[in-house]
């Protein structure tokens, strides 16, 4: 049980797994991969949100912490949550096919 959140961590959402993963946490080899493509898939996530000013940070390899300039934070379950946390954060809706958007990560 994460004593934070006091959630039983036993299952991996399918965003965190790997192509030869299950659908248990294991440790080992494979745990270590899985966080690797977790702050891999972070820090991807990371090139859309810094438009919008949000960070998203992993957290403990279970969940992930959005945060706003403002300071808010929201807990973010896993990232399939990701998108409607935003919103919920920002007060209108996230566009990922918005033109300047594609525009901005076309320069990176």
């Amino acid at each position: 049980m994460c004593v934070l959140c006091g959630e039983f961590v036993m299952q991996i959402h399918w965003t965190d797994q790997t192509s030869d993963d299950t659908s248990e946490i294991v440790v080992g080899d494979l745990q270590r991969e899985r966080q690797r493509t977790r702050i891999h898939r972070t820090h991807l996530c990371n090139e859309i949100l810094q438009f919008y000013r949000l960070k998203l940070e992993e957290w403990n390899g279970s969940k992930f912490i959005l945060s706003d300039s403002k300071g808010n934070q929201e807990v973010v379950h896993d990232l399939g949550t990701l998108w409607q946390t935003a919103e919920k954060l920002l007060g209108y809706p996230v566009d990922p096919l918005d033109s300047y958007l594609l525009e901005q990560l076309r320069k990176h």
